[in-house]
């Protein structure tokens, strides 16, 4: 595979000329410390990173397979600086049995004398995120680097290239020096100039994915946002959408269900109906919802792990217990939406694994019903849809501590599962055709249990505190975290603090964290107006009495909970006192929601409006970062200032600059002014 750098340049040259031809979708995307460079021209997606720092990388990300090709440097001596000098280029060729490769070729510098090794891989994308996170990767996919002198006045190169493990055609990184630059099989030196310049070529072997983009993604009634739009281009695909990238360049269905469901309103039919498509294809028998797929590389070691040999079958991840019941909703939607009049046609059409859509949509609503049985028989924290036994993740919050070590989750159990049977029985009469017999008997009931759950349900998640010990926490709080406490004491009034508990713990107690999942409740159920008021106080207050800062509506706030549970939530954590774009999406189609329901007194709408500005002007606050995944904060000066997540040392994990739930704010325009 490994090919000879003279050579390289020259394909590189030719390569890049041809795909001239065709402008392939090109942006950036900077961060903190990350320069992120995204091409996308059929074959060839791939999306180039360099992390800038004392803890330098060069990382290449491809859709296709889930696979990539990164180099880790030693730390420095002092933080060093990246520069992209010749944005990347698609790049077609071949290894050295002649099978085909896409990548890129680019050229970038950076602000070094010296630079060493500390290791390259090509792999799967889910072993370059566990090296990230852990400085291990499995013995089988390490290969040494190779080097190579220069000829024809072309700079030497050093390679990292490798067959996939089951022999199919793998991986490939090569860095070529430029300008002087001293390429050795341990390192690299800096030129006459004083920077290290490079020629960085990237490619897999993986098969390309079908692109959606353009007219075929969105509607002419999608929001103007170049940004968002190119991110969501980037990351849609007839086969699936991709949650992410770089660290989730693949299916997540929770990902795809929702960024559909806020989409919908601007994504083209055939979109919409991708998105779900891949959902139910990944069913599992029993009608679960796959949470992520183990495919490429990373599911030939896992099959070898597990004695199947080194085979590629895609493995699926059924784990997470809130994806299973937001499909029916999801589907609801569309099919009684703005997908009506093509909702036969869907129905009968064949999923990528043969069946009809129909058939797998009473799959799994048949097995959501069957679920909920027994609290819609005799309700009970106990009956409750807790986490799969031995986890402490199953929802969206999905690190190991953004449940509060709690067991029952509040969105599951209050939103969700009442939302989830509500729908299934609208479905209904679309699905008189489809199904078994057994299965059909089953979504009959849901309409029965879905007034069970939604009487019953989301009472048990109620948490009231004293105006004065509520006071007292927020005052503590706030010292600890180093923020005010005036405005938010102000915002508190006289009466007790009333909120949603994130979770109940193995013995029905509330784990009293203030969170934002009181969005799904706004989009996907109809609270009456005092839940409706409850909620809106809570989230609206300033933190740390609510969730506003002057940078985005955090997902959770600890300030009422014991230390030890505070200790787990700060800023620094993935799904602690932390802003999740997609979070404020979801509430400001929730309001939008609410707004239009005819049932409400004016009190309660006018609540709602007031949050609805508050909210878009915390969203418009951070636009910078409006496509990435997750951002945190400091607080000096007097204000809130945005901090890329992942760019402090201290941060649990590295944000994604292109997000999938991140671009539904293309569905959603602002208040009028």
């Amino acid at each position: 595979m490994i090919r000879h750098a003279a050579a390289l340049v020259l394909m590189a040259t030719t390569g890049a000329a041809a795909s001239m031809q065709e402008a392939p979708l090109a942006f950036r995307i900077d961060e903190g410390r990350n320069l992120n460079a995204f091409v996308r021209q059929r074959p060839v997606a791939a999306h180039l990173l360099l992390r800038s720092g004392d803890d330098p990388r060069i990382l290449v990300g491809f859709p296709a397979g889930n696979s990539g090709v990164a180099l880790w440097f030693e730390k420095t001596a002092r933080p060093v600086t990246w520069r992209i000098d010749r944005a990347p280029q698609p790049d077609r060729s071949a290894d050295a049995k002649g099978r085909r490769l896409n990548g890129i070729v680019a050229h970038v510098s950076v602000d070094a004398a010296e630079l060493r090794f500390r290791q390259g891989l090509g792999t799967s994308i889910r072993v370059l995120r566990d090296y990230e996170l852990l400085r291990k990767a499995p013995a089988e996919v390490v290969a040494p680097p190779t080097t190579a002198p220069g000829l024809h006045g072309g700079g030497a190169s050093v390679t990292w290239a490798r067959d996939r493990l089951d022999g199919a055609s793998g991986y490939w990184l090569q860095l070529i020096g430029i300008d002087g630059t001293v390429v050795t099989q341990d390192g690299l030196r800096a030129g006459p100039s004083g920077r290290i310049s490079l020629i960085v070529m990237a490619a897999t072997g993986e098969t390309p994915l079908t692109p959606i983009g353009g007219g075929d993604l969105l509607t002419p009634a999608a929001r103007p946002d170049a940004r968002a739009a190119d991110a969501l281009q980037f990351l849609s695909y007839r086969e699936k959408f991709l949650a992410g990238s770089w660290r989730f360049d693949t299916y997540f269905g929770r990902d795809t269900l929702m960024s559909v469901r806020l989409l919908m309103p601007v994504l083209q039919p055939a979109a919409v109906e991708a998105g779900i498509g891949s959902v139910l294809a990944r069913l599992s028998p029993g009608g679960e919802v796959a949470h992520e797929e183990d495919i490429g590389e990373f599911a030939v070691l896992r099959n070898a792990k597990e004695g199947r040999g080194r085979v590629d079958t895609p493995i699926y991840d059924y784990a997470m217990i809130d994806d299973d019941f937001m499909l029916p909703s999801v589907a609801e939607a569309w099919l009684t939406g703005r997908g009506r009049a093509r909702a036969a046609q869907f129905l009968s059409a064949r999923a990528a694994n043969g069946a009809r859509n129909g058939d797998l949509l009473a799959r799994n609503f048949a097995w959501a019903v069957g679920r909920t049985a027994a609290f819609a028989e005799r309700p009970g924290f106990a009956r409750l849809i807790a986490l799969k036994d031995g986890r402490r993740t199953g929802q969206w919050r999905d690190s190991e501590e953004g449940l509060g070590r709690g067991t029952y989750p509040y969105d599951v159990n209050a939103v969700w599962v009442p939302a989830a049977l509500r729908s299934i029985a609208r479905l209904l009469p679309l699905l008189a055709r489809y199904g078994t017999p057994a299965e059909r008997a089953a979504i009959a009931r849901a309409g029965g249990q879905a007034e069970v759950w939604r009487r019953a349900a989301p009472a048990l998640f109620t948490t009231e505190l004293p105006n004065a010990a509520a006071r007292r926490a927020i005052t503590d709080y706030a010292r600890q975290a180093g923020v005010p406490a005036a405005a938010a004491l102000a915002s508190l009034g006289s009466a007790p603090l009333a909120f949603n508990a994130l979770s109940l713990d193995a013995a029905g107690r509330p784990v009293p964290v203030l969170h934002s999942d009181d969005g799904f409740a706004l989009l996907f159920t109809d609270p009456d107006p005092a839940a409706l008021d409850r909620s809106i106080a809570a989230i609206g207050r300033p933190f740390p009495a609510g969730l506003f800062t002057d940078v985005g509506m955090l997902v959770a706030n600890p300030a009422f909970a014991p230390a030890a549970v505070q200790g787990r939530f700060g800023r620094e954590a993935y799904h602690g006192t932390v802003v999740w774009s997609w979070q404020q999406a979801v509430m400001a189609a929730g309001i939008d929601r609410q707004l239009a329901r005819r049932d409400l007194p004016p009190a309660t709408r006018a609540r709602l409006t007031a949050l609805r500005t508050r909210l878009w002007r915390a969203i418009d606050a951070a636009g910078a970062v409006r496509t990435s995944e997750l951002w945190s904060w400091s607080y000096a000066g007097g204000g809130y200032r945005v901090a890329p997540f992942g760019a402090s040392s201290g941060d649990a994990d590295e944000s994604n600059a292109a997000q999938l739930w991140s671009t539904v704010f293309l569905a959603l325009r602002p208040p009028a002014k």
